[in-house]
């Protein structure tokens, strides 16, 4: 069954990689084959500006070597209108067939002070841009030779101050060709089952991203320099008393279970949380079946 499939039939947990700084893919590959329970893996798009191996071809290596489904990140941070569809086409040519369109962290988050956004289009334009190629056409809508069939990931934050905002932003990715989204990190039961409310009528499938803690320091930082995560008191309280992430991740996900279509894991690589996360949802299932 394809992931696409497992929507609205099963519980659907995805995870991420960082993929490699080089090119021995070796480690990116091991993990991956450790993390073979989930229903895919993401592979990030050179987070924080910071040189990694290009996602579309990690993607072709681990679904070709391990057989385990990947969504590879494209960013418009790097690429212009004719490198994004460059690139699409030849990831399609790879047996690529989900793709995460988002912005990317801009480059003066990494090390190369001379490197240059370009920033070509904005977000939702990317996800009409791969629609197009679906369709057989180019960003002109000119036709082209065959065309692609990408199944269309796209971000959404919950714990946004402006819930109505983000909806209608996500109203408008669905309405360019987004097949389902996997958030931001959400802490706050109350917060991804109000997000899970709003999206419900919109016929999307929708991952909830839930990210362990991994100290209170790590906490205050999402507090106070990332928009959009939100961790409250009491999620901080419970981890000073499990002195862990994880348990505070699997209560979290024990409220959301019947009610949102899946989890997408973000643990920074952490090959051993993400497992123990998807051995407390694999109990959960034990459970409801």
């Amino acid at each position: 069954m394809s992931l696409k499939e497992k929507f609205g039939k099963k519980f659907v947990v995805t995870c991420e990689l960082g993929g490699t700084e080089g090119t021995d893919v070796i480690k990116s590959l091991e993990d991956a084959e450790k993390l073979k329970r989930a229903d895919a893996i993401n592979l990030i798009d050179c987070a924080m500006a910071k040189l990694r191996i290009n996602t579309f071809s990690l993607a072709h290596l681990i679904q070709e070597k391990l057989g385990i489904c990947c969504i590879p990140h494209l960013t418009r941070r790097d690429r212009s209108i004719l490198a994004l569809q460059a690139d699409l086409l030849g990831a399609y040519a790879l047996g690529i067939r989900y793709v995460l369109a988002t912005t990317g962290d801009p480059p003066d988050h990494g090390p190369y002070k001379d490197s240059k956004p370009v920033y070509n289009i904005n977000t939702v334009e990317l996800i009409r841009l791969i629609n197009n190629l679906n369709k057989g056409l180019d960003y002109n809508g000119v036709q082209i030779k065959g065309n692609t069939e990408f199944t269309i990931s796209v971000t959404a934050t919950p714990a946004t101050k402006n819930l109505d905002k983000e909806i209608e932003l996500v109203k408008r990715k669905i309405e360019s060709g987004a097949g389902f989204l996997q958030t931001q990190p959400v802490y706050d039961i109350d917060q991804a089952k109000r997000f899970i409310d709003k999206v419900k009528p919109l016929n999307i499938p929708a991952l909830i991203g839930v990210m362990p803690l991994k100290s209170v320091k790590m906490a205050q930082y999402l507090n106070e320099k990332v928009p959009g995560i939100e961790v409250p008191d009491d999620v901080i309280s419970k981890f000073e008393r499990y002195g862990s992430g994880i348990p505070v991740a699997n209560e979290f996900i024990d409220e959301i279970y019947k009610v949102a279509d899946g989890i997408h894991i973000l643990a920074m690589g952490n090959v051993e949380n993400m497992n123990g996360i998807m051995d407390h949802v694999e109990g959960n299932r034990g459970v409801t079946s």
